[in-house]
């Protein structure tokens, strides 16, 4: 039975045993407000664990504020958490409160804290053992009261090793260590997620709803998905989009992810009960003249090739429902190169 944890719009979804032990650690540690260092590659869903410890701890109605420390420019981080006063520096026009003041009696999420300069390094350590800011330009300390949660892909103790992060910090970020395997560690919960995915994509989308087959699932769970959840869910939204028909099969997946799969092995794509269209005639006789051999007459390629090239873009339009995006995604060109087809073919709906 999966466990499925749901963070406002957002759903924490497994049942492989790392995701258990997560999700074990997140209830214990909801209930303190000791820092919580989480642990995990791009794309885990490291900030859904932090949303999670905030939503059931104690201060769930009061601010959750995030913050990458790696998305902003070092020379404004410091602006950016701790705010300044009116004439601190050319430009400070008015005081602008810190996301750590604005975060008061609530939580702070800093993600990607190994990408904080030094200098930061030691202002927050201030604020960790004093529960005040200074704000750039300030005259007094101003007194806040939050809780920290902060998480990162680097390996924080090589930082620490190179002089790049302060061991002191780190001991008091790290009170509550959470690791977020990989989803390649978590194999089991990838056709509850992908069922999720398509759930969520089918409901955001104007048209018949999809399905995926069985098949389609276990090569999508046999992939290493390096960039985890997040790349997980893009393609699911992407095949939705682009897939013919509404059965996502294997036929539908890239060549990087059907991986050992061998495409000629694969069914054949699903066609609807009826005769073929001239187009369907016209591109199976070609299809099968590459394999039966030339027409003892021969045969003129250019022009074969030209009207074998126009049957393909005409059902790849009509798949479409002549959207020129999508019938470009399936014959994977760009939407000028098929434009310009179209005109000098003359085609029309």
């Amino acid at each position: 039975m999966s466990i499925v944890k749901q963070i406002g719009e957002h759903s924490i979804i497994g049942n492989s045993q790392g995701i258990r032990d997560v999700f074990g650690v997140v209830e214990k540690a909801a209930r303190s407000d000791s820092t919580v260092m989480i642990f995990g590659e791009s794309g885990t869903g490291k900030e859904l664990i932090a949303r999670a410890l905030h939503q059931n701890s104690k201060r769930e109605s009061k601010p959750f504020i995030a913050v990458n420390c790696g998305a902003i420019p070092h020379e404004l981080l410091e602006s950016e958490l701790f705010g300044y006063e009116k004439g601190s520096f050319t430009g400070a026009s008015h005081t602008r409160i810190g996301r750590l003041e604005l975060a008061n009696e609530g939580t702070v999420f800093l993600d990607e804290i190994g990408d904080m300069p030094a200098a930061l390094q030691v202002k927050l350590l201030r604020v960790l053992a004093e529960q005040e800011i200074d704000r750039l330009g300030g005259s007094k300390p101003v007194k806040v009261n939050v809780r920290f949660i902060t998480a990162t892909h680097r390996n924080i103790e090589d930082a620490i090793k190179e002089g790049k992060f302060r061991e002191d910090l780190y001991y008091r970020l790290n009170i509550i260590p959470i690791f977020i395997p990989p989803l390649r560690d978590r194999k089991s919960d990838i056709p509850l997620l992908v069922q999720n995915f398509l759930k969520k994509c089918n409901e955001n989308q104007d048209q018949q709803a999809k399905v995926i087959s069985d098949e389609t699932i276990q090569i999508l769970t046999n992939y290493s998905w390096p960039g985890n959840i997040r790349e997980l869910g893009n393609f699911i939204e992407r095949m939705v989009v682009l897939s013919v028909g509404d059965n996502i099969t294997p036929r539908d997946l890239p060549e990087k992810v059907l991986g050992e799969v061998p495409r000629e092995s694969l069914p054949p794509m699903e066609k609807p009960g009826c005769e073929l269209s001239p187009t369907e005639m016209l591109q199976n006789g070609l299809k099968q003249s590459f394999f039966i051999g030339l027409p003892e007459g021969g045969i003129n390629l250019k022009n074969a090739v030209e009207e074998f090239e126009r049957g393909l873009i005409t059902e790849a339009l009509e798949k479409t429902n002549w959207v020129k995006n999508k019938a470009a995604g399936l014959l994977e060109l760009n939407r000028t190169t098929l434009v310009e087809k179209i005109k000098k073919m003359d085609l029309k709906r």
